[in-house]
């Protein structure tokens, strides 16, 4: 049975609903330096992080719940996980905003971006936020849950969109960083699986609206039907056949050498739309660490971006801080973002002012953590599907193969 995909958040006792965007259908193939070999531990080590870690939990999980049982296994699991959510998933939502927002005053009004992109800039930078925030204040100052409800649905049904997008962007990134590219007949239908998978792994299963609640606020459910699942389930199996079908044609005769080029980024993508967002829910103690496994396929791209430019700003005409100065600032900076999005920010709007409400209309314990943790999460997918796109100069860093520890000059 298919489970919506598991939702990428700062905590994982909480429902499991679970982009790279349009970047991998856009890459250019002649922006390619030329290829690098790779030492087999530095391929061995992007294989873990960008998906190739989630068969092996497997196993693991099976022989944790043989030796432990089910409760204490998934006790000490979610206890992991939620720990590891402090340096893992919360960086991976708040890197997303000091991408977005770097020099965003030049970005949005200045001639560095097309037209379209200033416009998604100042949409996606200023519009959404303004929109998510007023929406979530107006709901907790009225006590209208249905409303705080709505708006944890949409996080969840976007979620889904969320990670098969990331899933098809890197597939083609890491595809053309091994000189791998499709043509557009090809991103089709690989884009076309991808959302197949989204909308199965909303769709199921059936849910005749169901009370529920997140992060302590009671919602019901929008309901859907068990055909809506049978059709998404025949639509999805079969865009799987023409995407099976597709690479069998790309990787015939002259071609076949791409297929084992290609292994390490189709691993990331079946991880992202198989295991980690149509059937999330298969294993009792691998779903917890779904958004984790996400997150560092997230981090790691944003350390292929940010090395190489890093690397560039090193030297004339910046002669910027080393590299392991850069990079560690960036990452200091998201872990302290991170904790005042997911930990202390919460913490203290709802010891202020949640524990002082008399109204009597029942919001939870928790109603700003649930609002901000929606507000960020949806605010998140937008930001994503405007930095990881071809108008932004700096995704040319993501093209540059190497230099970097374990790789070689290809011979």
């Amino acid at each position: 049975m298919a489970r919506a995909c598991a939702l990428e958040s700062p905590g994982v006792f909480g429902q499991h609903a679970a982009a790279m965007t349009s970047l991998g259908a856009t890459l250019g193939e002649g922006a390619l330096e030329v290829p690098r070999r790779r030492a087999w531990g530095a391929e061995l080590a992007e294989l873990l992080l960008v998906g190739g870690l989630t068969p092996l939990l497997f196993p693991l999980s099976y022989l944790l719940r043989m030796s432990c049982g089910l409760d204490e296994a998934e006790l000490m699991v979610g206890f992991t996980m939620f720990w590891a959510a402090h340096v893992i998933n919360d960086p991976h939502f708040s890197v997303s905003y000091l991408l977005f927002y770097e020099n965003f005053r030049g970005r949005a009004s200045g001639v560095e971006f097309a037209r379209l992109q200033r416009a998604r800039y100042l949409l996606v930078g200023l519009v959404v936020p303004l929109a998510l925030v007023g929406w979530a204040l107006w709901a907790l100052q009225t006590r209208a849950v249905w409303s705080l409800g709505v708006m944890i649905q949409l996080m969840f049904l976007l979620v889904g969109w969320h990670y098969v997008k990331q899933a098809f962007g890197v597939l083609l990134v890491l595809c053309a960083r091994r000189s791998v590219f499709f043509d557009a007949r090809e991103r089709a239908v690989i884009l076309a699986h991808a959302y197949a998978g989204w909308a199965y792994a909303w769709a199921s299963p059936a849910d005749p609206g169901r009370a529920l609640e997140e992060k302590g606020v009671p919602y019901v459910t929008f309901a859907h039907p068990a055909g809506l699942e049978r059709l998404t389930q025949v639509v999805f199996f079969a865009s799987f056949v023409a995407l099976v079908v597709c690479l069998a044609r790309k990787w015939r005769s002259a071609r076949r050498a791409d297929a084992g080029r290609a292994f390490t980024p189709l691993v990331a993508f079946a991880s992202s739309i198989w295991l980690w967002s149509v059937y999330s829910g298969v294993d009792p103690l691998v779903r917890y660490a779904i958004p984790a496994l996400h997150s560092l396929q997230y981090l790691y791209m944003v350390w292929l971006l940010k090395r190489n430019e890093a690397q560039e700003r090193e030297g004339p005409p910046w002669f910027d801080k080393p590299v392991a100065a850069q990079l560690g600032r960036l990452a200091l900076t998201a872990l302290a973002l991170g904790w005042l999005l997911f930990r202390g920010g919460p913490a203290a709007l709802d010891g202020s002012l949640a524990s002082a409400d008399t109204t009597g209309v029942e919001l939870g314990p928790t109603p700003y953590f649930a609002a901000l943790y929606a507000c960020v999460n949806i605010h998140h997918y937008c930001m994503d599907a405007v930095i990881w796109r071809k108008d932004n100069p700096s995704t040319r860093f993501l093209r540059r193969v190497g230099p970097s520890v374990g790789e070689q000059p290809a011979v």
